[in-house]
């Protein structure tokens, strides 16, 4: 180990070089980490937070779900004549409105039955209310935009005017922030026609899915027949977040950066250390004819390895996460410390692993013949 920190010493400027590397892979590695939550979060945020275990989808829609799929009030009480099953109607709609401050925003209004087990609450202010129909919770990323308790929203082209009554936590939907209104709100809000005057009792009663809470026995075969009768395709919660736009898109190409960095990481450190290791193969074979054995070279090498993989990539940790302080909420990042360490201990494991490329060298060096040819 003393040998391998005096090369350390003695090579600084090419190990710093190597230690740069790693240090500018791991960093992005951990940004593109902090990017895929991030977006995942703003797309999917609302959806995850629902404490259902299952979506109910019309049967046929196969893309964008939320969006194309109608279920309609036979279904809805089917699936709550389920033994064991507790089910809700759930609504997903993106619309704009403004307020009577004039604060335009952009929000997806998810409509669930006041006291059901969709219903967020509120964290200030009061939740939504089957006597108060007109009432919207609005969330945390809205009141940042300037909505506040007691605002007056009124949904664009629509003519529907919805009391703000309180706030909730972060959530989105699509990169939009959600806000949450009664079923009967959301009705309105889907299928009421620009320049009409039409009501809620006109209107289809009709959801865009149903959300579920099996219980534990309700196996496969079990919800096939479920759909059967009901005629919807149901899925689990982390499944339905496909449903959301641009989710599998986003993930797949965050996925490709990461999965490619993750390809780069052990080629650069496997290629520096190969390069290292062939400029002092004539000190490898001077210690081996002094009497190291292959194992104590071995340690040498993967002492130096990481040394340079393990300083970089905490230094890239902490500049990941110096990013997302710097970003702060301003763009759809986030990078929690278990994430952050689950990443960096993925790039850390590749850098080792490339540079075990170079060991099988390290370990048949031949003294006599290295010797011989540096006389």
């Amino acid at each position: 180990m003393f040998l391998a920190l005096l090369e350390l010493k003695a090579a600084r400027g090419r190990f710093l070089l190597m230690g740069s590397v790693v240090v500018l892979v791991a960093a992005l590695v951990g940004i593109v980490s902090g990017f895929t939550t991030g977006l995942g979060d703003d797309t999917v945020s609302a959806l995850r937070a629902l404490p259902a275990t299952h979506i109910a989808f019309a049967a046929g829609s196969d893309s964008d779900q939320f969006a194309r799929g109608l279920i309609d009030e036979r279904t809805v009480d089917g699936w709550r004549r389920e033994a064991g099953v507790t089910a809700t109607p759930l609504g997903v709609a993106l619309t704009r409105g403004t307020t009577d401050r004039h604060v335009e925003v952009d929000l997806a209004a998810f409509g669930v039955e006041p006291g059901a087990f969709t219903d967020p609450g509120a964290d200030e202010g009061k939740p939504l209310a089957a006597n108060a129909p007109q009432g919207i919770v609005v969330s945390r990323q809205l009141v940042g935009d300037g909505v506040r308790i007691g605002d007056t929203l009124a949904v664009d082209r629509l003519g529907i005017r919805l009391k703000v009554v309180g706030t909730t936590g972060r959530s989105s939907y699509g990169h939009v922030p959600a806000a949450y209104v009664t079923a009967d709100a959301w009705r309105r809000i889907r299928f009421t026609t620009p320049g009409t005057d039409t009501r809620p009792d006109d209107l289809p009663r009709q959801y865009s899915a149903m959300a579920l809470k099996l219980p534990a026995g309700f196996d496969g075969k079990t919800l096939a027949g479920a759909d059967r009768r009901h005629h919807t395709a149901t899925v689990p919660l982390r499944d339905a977040f496909a449903a959301a736009p641009g989710y599998k898109g986003e993930r797949l190409t965050m996925t490709s950066i990461q999965t490619f960095l993750f390809l780069i990481a052990p080629l650069v450190v496997g290629a520096f250390f190969a390069v290292w290791t062939v400029q002092r193969t004539p000190e490898l074979a001077l210690l081996r004819a002094m009497g190291a054995s292959r194992r104590r070279l071995l340690g040498h090498t993967l002492a130096q390895a990481a040394v340079v993989v393990l300083a970089g990539t905490a230094v890239g940790a902490a500049l990941a996460s110096a990013v997302g302080l710097f970003v702060g909420e301003q763009v759809p990042f986030s990078l929690p410390a278990a994430t952050l360490a689950t990443t960096m201990a993925a790039v850390a494991l590749v850098g080792l692993a490339g540079s075990a490329f170079t060991l099988r060298r390290v370990t048949t060096v031949d003294p006599m013949i290295m010797l011989g040819a540096a006389r």
